[in-house]
């Protein structure tokens, strides 16, 4: 619990040290995000560093992404938490993802991402074993950047080893995302 408190201070630390260095540093965004599914929350942290891609440019729109670093805590409980059984998780990813965008950045967009994560320890809930600690995490989703910057959204989040070993239940997670762009 430790290192995962020191790695989200990390973040928040490199995240304000960017801000006043906006479009020079490593990271051009940074996002809080929450969200929670089948008996579990989670809140997560994360950086972002633009592609600045403008592939298939159409009607004001283009294909773009960024590479997104992130920390994350889970609380899982046991099945309706009848027992008040409860396992905390570190997670530590990265992904790679794809969005289609505004050419100005702003307004609508939909992205979609397919990245790895570490946990802290294999996950296990209700009905859900994720054999491995090492997971792919993926992702679709959907927001709208405004024009003072902030980017809100929503996300389906689905993490699971990819068949590596059984058994492998897969978590889905409902998230809801702010960010924002420097």
């Amino acid at each position: 619990m430790k290192k995962l408190l020191s790695s989200l201070v990390a973040v928040a630390a490199l995240s304000l040290a960017q801000s006043s260095h906006a479009g020079t540093g490593l990271v051009d965004s940074v996002s809080l995000e929450a969200g929670g599914g089948e008996s579990m929350q989670m809140v997560r942290l994360s950086a972002q560093k633009d592609w600045n891609k403008n592939w298939f440019p159409t009607s004001g729109y283009h294909l773009s992404g960024y590479w997104d670093a992130n920390v994350a805590y889970w609380r899982a409980n046991d099945w309706l938490g009848v027992s008040g059984n409860h396992k905390n998780l570190g997670v530590v990813g990265i992904t790679p993802v794809f969005r289609w965008e505004a050419d100005n950045k702003l307004g609508l967009y939909a992205d979609a991402g397919i990245g790895a994560a570490l946990f802290s320890s294999v996950y296990q809930n209700t009905d859900r074993h994720l054999s491995t600690a090492f997971e792919f995490a993926d992702h679709v989703g959907f927001g709208y950047v405004m024009s003072n910057k902030w980017d809100l959204g929503v996300r389906l989040q689905h993490y699971s080893n990819g068949g590596i070993k059984h058994p492998n239940g897969g978590v889905n997670l409902f998230v809801v995302r702010a960010a924002y762009r420097y």
